[in-house]
């Protein structure tokens, strides 16, 4: 594609549109920048939320993925594809799942997380190699994310995720998007031009990380990861999380903290195990059966439990 072409294409972008009320920025000091910034900021949120009802469709196709032994995988470029490799490293040490079951991808691979690599994104052979290198299955749930909605890595990654069988889902802060075209569902959460024309790292970077937590967090409450707003399955992996820990079983059944270290003892630090074993009683090998038996879901564990006792 030459230059000419491409101002063309960007020209229609409203990611790519000019800012009115931000055109005398550079005059500002440093007070009124950050109050352009901040009041820009707030549209975000809005623009997400009209498009929750996409979001929503993804994340149940994100779940019967998971249910099925497939994978979530994020790709993008830039960053794009930056955010969904963050948001995929921060599954394992929070929800206990395997480090490939949610992975993010990005064009250039692994040295563009830190250093831009010229041209990564302009090759879909790239973006389809790169998932005939994971060995996509249909089982997996491929999401494409781009802010103009038109990146060639992420087009070539999504048609071959279809021709796979994968179901595909595009985020994009375009309407109408060429990768929204390509995918079964298509999110597009439209936050207008940017402070800086064209510095999608801003509002458009915020919507999409707003919506991948959401995906990620979502599907793991889903599929019983979460008992309340507890992170129960949380990694202990280093001093602090074992703090977290401890906190999380107190909260849960309002146990000491030398109580709560005692449980996590007991479970080996599995969090969900101590809590079980904390509200019924039940020795550690019961608990771990009947927590199987519940399919891992503590909430459904305790309730089976309360209804057996109840009918005795």
């Amino acid at each position: 594609m030459n230059a000419q072409t491409l101002m063309s294409e960007l020209e229609k972008l409203v990611s790519e549109g000019r800012n009115p009320d931000t055109m005398q920025i550079d005059l500002q000091p440093t007070t009124e920048i950050l109050k352009l910034i901040n009041t820009a900021d707030k549209d975000v949120p809005l623009a997400v939320e009209k498009v929750i009802p996409e979001i929503a469709e993804a994340v149940d196709r994100i779940i019967e993925a998971f249910q099925n032994g497939g994978r979530l995988i994020y790709m993008g470029a830039g960053t794009s594809g930056r955010l969904g490799v963050l948001d995929a490293s921060e599954c394992p040490p929070t929800f206990s799942v395997p480090e490939d079951m949610v992975t993010g991808v990005i064009a250039g691979g692994d040295h563009a997380l830190r250093h831009a690599v010229e041209g990564a994104e302009d090759d879909p052979e790239q973006g389809r190699q790169a998932l005939v290198d994971l060995a996509l299955t249909d089982r997996d749930v491929v999401v494409g994310i781009a802010v103009s909605g038109r990146t060639p890595y992420v087009i070539g990654g999504l048609k071959y995720a279809r021709e796979t069988g994968a179901k595909t889902v595009s985020l994009s802060c375009n309407p109408d998007s060429a990768i929204g075209a390509i995918a079964d569902i298509a999110i597009a959460p439209v936050v207008g031009p940017e402070i800086l024309t064209g510095s999608t790292r801003m509002k458009s970077g915020t919507a999409q990380k707003l919506i991948l937590n959401m995906l990620s967090t979502a599907s793991m409450i889903r599929i019983g990861k979460i008992y309340q707003n507890l992170m129960v399955d949380v990694n202990i992996s280093n001093q602090k999380l074992l703090a977290r820990a401890s906190r999380i079983v107190m909260e849960a059944t309002g146990c000491s903290a030398d109580e709560a270290e005692t449980l996590l003892g007991q479970s080996g630090n599995d969090v969900k195990l101590a809590i079980f074993i904390a509200l019924t009683d039940m020795d550690v090998e019961e608990a771990r059966a009947a927590l199987e038996q519940a399919g891992g879901f503590l909430r459904k564990a305790i309730n089976d439990r309360q209804g057996q006792t109840a009918s005795k």
